[in-house]
């Protein structure tokens, strides 16, 4: 190492090979930059002068060079991707880069025939949909493996080799047939290879577009499609939608003739007319629930013959006006605290008149006095598993117009008032699929506005009923619900009997056949009653109905009512009974025309009460 460098560390030394780079690098870049603009067009005339005295030559570019192979630049000789259609006679030489000339009716090796085409061809596979990898147990849907079933034409299922004969077998779908060519060329004269495209045959006007067999649902072992549900009714409203709900209005207007509207003897007929006005709605909501069923008839009547004097000597027993109006609404509510726990509502309305022939009629009524009943319930729903415990409670008022006489003068109907109260509790339990027993007790109280009535007995009351049945539905054949229980009531006058009874209810629907329904209906109810020593009436009602397609549109109904009354206390027992014929006849869903032939009669075990009535009537039905 030199004296001078001696004692110096690596830092100065680069500081110097630094300061003398940045002092010569402008000197050299200026005189190389220099030399270079002066020698540069003799080397570019250099460079011509070698070019034009040597021949150049360059490697033609092949198909097979943007495909090569490792180790080589073309492609083998058995390559299948070297297929390419004949141009100007001429067959491609897998084998070389010269071209042989087609020989005239020489047959043509595999390997040189042209490659078909795909272009309007469907795909195929060699597994079919839904094989496995297996000869047993479940295949790719879920599906036990099954023995396939050809349709009939197709090739016969084919047997992997391995499998055995009680295996099942999987259907092996043949391979295409090979395409066809022929041996002749045409020769084409333009030295541009034609195009591999051709244009698509036109569709025909009975072509259709051709989908697979897993979309038809025609493959061998592939469930069968499921047909659609018909409408049940399709000429029933469609309804309106307004928000979440889901509106149903009607209106019936019908007209006709009534032989004894008054059900008294004697009789006088008249003719009629009835505007009746519905509305069903109902929620569309995910959880809880809201439904109304409001319901409306007013009925006039135009009595014939002459009117009966009204006189203070002159009584009748039927009001001179018979005109009366009838309607019954309900509103459900269904709120869903969790998933097993559910609060339940329901208010109601009733609003009519005694019913014509009752003998809670006054005599002398210029009119048919109005009550209304109104009422709510709130309860509780509970599941505990299959077990379900409902408990509701229960509040209703019931209240009377005054009665207005052929005198002019009117008669107070306060002792007719009542509030009534009440609990109802029901268990039921899931026994089976489609069948659910049911237990009901209920208790309730009858509070009269007037202790005392206007013969002198007090009706208060206390009762009790209890129910027992079941909820079922036998392969959507038969369904409904049926039940037997037994009331009794007790009055707070001594004077009253108890009124005691079997009660029956049911409500069953039979589809005998698709275009057959047959209806069974069964109520009892426990009423009021006015009649002297009367503790109240007990009344069943058992109906069956026959509903019948003859059309989609033309629907024949026939129903037979029976009943009885039974007055408890008093002498009087009536039995009722009603036959009727309906045709319906459904435009479309918007109108129907309907008509109706009915005869009522009543027999009763008092002499001078029994009566008879026929009505005739036709209607039409407006619905949305």
């Amino acid at each position: 190492m030199n004296a001078s460098r001696r004692g110096r560390g690596p830092v100065t030394d680069r500081r110097e090979r630094g300061l003398w780079r940045r002092v010569l690098q402008p000197c050299l870049g200026g005189c190389l930059q220099r030399r270079l603009q002066q020698c540069l067009p003799l080397g570019v005339l250099f460079l011509f002068t070698i070019v034009g005295a040597v021949p150049l030559r360059a490697q033609t570019v092949t198909s097979e060079m943007l495909r090569p192979e490792q180790g080589t630049t073309t492609a083998p000789t058995d390559s299948a991707l070297r297929k390419t259609p004949s141009v100007s006679g001429v067959l491609p030489n897998p084998g070389g880069p010269v071209s042989r000339p087609l020989q005239s009716g020489a047959p043509t090796a595999p390997e040189d025939r042209p490659a078909s085409s795909r272009i309007n061809r469907l795909q195929t596979f060699d597994v079919p949909a839904a094989s496995g990898a297996g000869t047993t147990g479940f295949d790719t849907l879920n599906r036990r493996r099954a023995r396939a079933k050809p349709r009939p034409g197709a090739p016969r299922p084919k047997t992997l080799p391995g499998a055995s004969q009680k295996s099942p077998s999987i259907y092996v779908q043949p391979p295409p047939p090979a395409p066809t060519f022929s041996a002749s060329v045409p020769t084409v004269t333009s030295t541009a290879a034609p195009s591999q495209l051709s244009a698509p045959p036109l569709p025909s006007a009975t072509a259709r577009t051709p989908v697979s067999q897993s979309v038809a649902g025609t493959y061998p072992g592939a469930p069968l499609r499921r047909r659609l549900r018909p409408e049940e009714d399709p000429f029933g409203a469609v309804g309106v939608t307004a928000g979440s709900f889901v509106l149903r209005p009607a209106i019936e207007f019908t007209g006709g003739y009534d032989t004894n509207p008054s059900r008294t003897a004697p009789s006088r007929g008249s003719a009629f007319y009835a505007i009746s006005p519905e509305l069903l709605a109902a929620s569309n909501w995910s959880r809880h629930s809201l439904t109304a069923d409001l319901r409306g008839t007013f009925t006039g009547y135009k009595v014939s013959g002459e009117p009966i004097p009204s006189s203070g000597s002159t009584v009748t027993p039927a009001p001179l006006d018979i005109d009366r109006p009838d309607f019954n609404g309900r509103v459900n509510g269904r709120y869903d605290v969790v998933r097993d726990t559910r609060l339940v509502g329901e208010g109601r309305a009733r609003v009519s008149t005694d019913n014509p022939g009752s003998p809670n009629i006054q005599f002398g009524l210029a009119k048919y006095p109005l009550f209304l009943t109104t009422g709510a319930t709130l309860g509780i729903e509970q599941d505990f598993n299959r077990f379900q415990i409902q408990l509701n409670g229960l509040a209703d008022r019931t209240q009377f117009q005054n009665s207005r006489l052929t005198d002019g003068s009117s008669s107070s109907n306060n002792d007719r008032n009542f509030d009534q109260y009440g609990g109802l509790l029901r268990l039921s339990y899931d026994l089976l699929p489609g069948v659910k027993p049911f237990g009901e007790a209920q208790a309730d109280t009858r509070i009269r506005d007037q202790r005392v009535d206007r013969f002198g007995f007090a009706r208060s009351s206390d009762g009790t009923t209890v129910r027992a049945g079941s909820t079922f539905e036998f392969s959507r054949l038969l369904i409904g619900e049926a039940s037997i229980g037994y009331a009794k009531r007790t009055y707070e006058d001594p004077r009253l009997n108890d009124l005691t009874g079997l009660l029956t209810r049911a409500s069953l629907t039979w589809f005998a056949t698709p275009l057959t329904t047959v209806r069974l209906l069964a109520d009892s109810s426990v009423d009021e009653s006015q009649l002297s020593g009367v503790s109240g009436v007990l009344t069943r009602t058992y109906t069956l109905q026959v509903d019948h397609d003859f059309r989609r549109w033309l629907t024949g109904i026939g129903k037979f009512t029976a009943g009885t009354i039974d007055y408890q206390g008093g002498t009087r027992s009536d039995v009722f009974y009603s036959a009727s014929a309906n045709v319906l006849y459904k435009l479309n869903r918007e109108l129907w025309l309907k008509g109706e032939v009915r005869h009522d009669w009543l027999d009763s075990n008092l002499p001078g009460l029994s009566t008879r009535a026929t009505v005739v009537l036709l209607g039409v039905r407006l619905q949305r």
